[in-house]
This record gives structure tokens, sequence and C-alpha cells, in this order.
């Protein structure tokens, strides 16, 4: 009995390594992507949405919630040219040199950023919660793991 909750205690401690090691790596990897989409939306010297305070003091958006508010901005303005696609088309085709198409479309455009590094910025937040909890589950493994192995010192 004691060597089988030596061996149990062995698999429970790998797997909580294991856990340990993921979870780091998903925190990381999070925070990496959360940077990067920063990063870019930095770069891009975006200040759609914000405050007029805001922007006299250098702000840009480089956030989640800077970046939703930017898109929901572009939504108003672009349906100020039409509410739809089809209706700014007048049910023709596309047409690059008519300029209310073109600004449509480029509000089209930038709204779809927007809401990408939206997208992005949650993606990255679900992948650091993952990595928490891997990481809290590979600390609740380790302790599962040393209380088989002391039990199993005990029972020898």
């Amino acid at each position: 009995m004691a060597r089988i909750a030596r061996y149990l205690g062995l698999v429970v401690l790998v797997l909580g390594l294991v856990s340990l090691v993921m979870g780091s790596v998903f925190i990381f990897e999070g925070v990496q992507a959360d940077s990067k989409v920063a990063d870019n939306l930095r770069a891009e010297k975006v200040t759609l949405g914000l405050s007029e305070a805001q922007v006299v003091k250098g702000d840009v958006v480089d956030s989640m919630k800077e970046a939703d508010k930017a898109a929901e901005t572009l939504v108003e303005h672009r349906r100020a040219i039409a509410p739809t696609y089809g209706d700014a088309l007048g049910g023709g085709r596309f047409d690059p040199t008519n300029p209310s198409h073109l600004s449509y479309a480029q509000g089209m455009n930038l709204e779809t950023s927007m809401s990408v590094a939206v997208l992005a910025f949650g993606v990255s937040t679900v992948i650091i919660a993952s990595g928490a909890f891997m990481v809290l589950t590979g600390v609740a493994l380790g302790v599962t793991g040393i209380t088989l192995f002391g039990l199993a010192k005990r029972t020898v």
C-alpha cells in the first residue's frame, strides 16, 4: 500500500509540475500578446473615442475599453454616411472613385481593425486566466503529491 501511495504521489507531483510549467507559459504568452496588441495600437496613434483632455495629454487608444469605444464611434460615423453597406452603394456596385463609397469602406475597415483589437485583448485575457488556473492547479497537485509521499512514509 505504501508503495502505491509513493507512485501515486510521484505521478501527482509530475502532473503538478507540468501544470505549473504550462500555466507559466500561458501567462507569459498572454501577457506578450496583450502587450503586442497595445504596442501596435500605440504605433497607429488612434485617438478616436478619447476625450479632448486625453488627446491633449498625448494619450492614444491602447486598451480593450478604448478600442471598443473607437469601434463604436466608427460605427456612428459610418452610419451617418449610410445605414448599411447596401444603402451606401445605392443598389449599385462599389465605385472607388465615389468619395461616399470610399469613406464608407474605409470606415468599415477601421471599425474591423478596432474590433479585432478588442477580440485580441479578450483572447489574451482568457489565456492569462487559463494560465493562472493551471498554476493554481499545479500548486494543489504538488501539495497533494507531497502529502501522499508523507503518508507513504508513515505507513512503512
